[in-house]
């Protein structure tokens, strides 16, 4: 038991962090936006500027994630479950976070996969390319790039992307960690 409130400290506090350091990002995004809307007045319109802040609020989400589950901010239904016993909250969002494991472990293999696309892979083994990137066997091919006149390479948004997800995956793994504390009659 001390090992799983030695990982919630830890994975908690780290997404917490990283959260509070996010969650002005809205501030970046909106900078991005306002100048889009000056350079459009002045009849010369930035070209970057509708990219920029797809990619601030992709980021914003991704990275915001965690923080989110672990806050609560989530969309729930309380009609039920507000009238429930800490034991009965516990199990139901155990089972329902095993849902969110598995959908997030499907959606990193898919992230992984359009990253090591997007720096050049083509194969089916995402996992191996990074490996053999990290180990030095391969080499990054060619990088893709966006469609748009801007043509920004879209790597780092797909690394931020993953990123994003495997923070929401330990996440997830503490809120199962604290749902198993509550259903072992322990406080969190």
């Amino acid at each position: 038991m001390r090992l799983l409130r030695a990982y919630i400290a830890v994975i908690d506090r780290f997404n917490y962090g990283v959260g509070r350091v996010i969650m002005y990002g809205i501030f970046a995004m909106m900078a991005v936006l306002l100048w889009s809307t000056i350079s459009k007045f002045s009849d010369q319109p930035s070209l970057w500027t509708l990219e920029v802040a797809q990619f601030a609020m992709i980021t914003y989400f991704f990275l915001g994630g965690p923080y989110a589950i672990q806050m609560g901010a989530h969309v729930r239904m309380d009609l039920f479950y507000e009238n429930w016993s800490v034991r009965k909250k516990a199990a139901v969002d155990a089972i329902m976070v095993f849902c969110l494991i598995f959908y997030l472990g499907v959606l990193l293999w898919g992230g992984l996969s359009s990253t090591a696309y997007s720096l050049g892979h083509f194969g089916s083994n995402p996992v191996g390319f990074f490996a053999d990137l990290a180990t030095g066997e391969k080499q990054i091919g060619t990088l893709e790039r966006s469609r748009s006149i801007w043509r920004p390479y879209l790597w780092p948004i797909k690394t931020i992307m993953c990123l994003g997800i495997f923070l929401m995956l330990l996440q997830a793994l503490s809120e199962l960690c604290k749902d198993i504390l509550r259903l072992r009659g322990e406080t969190v």
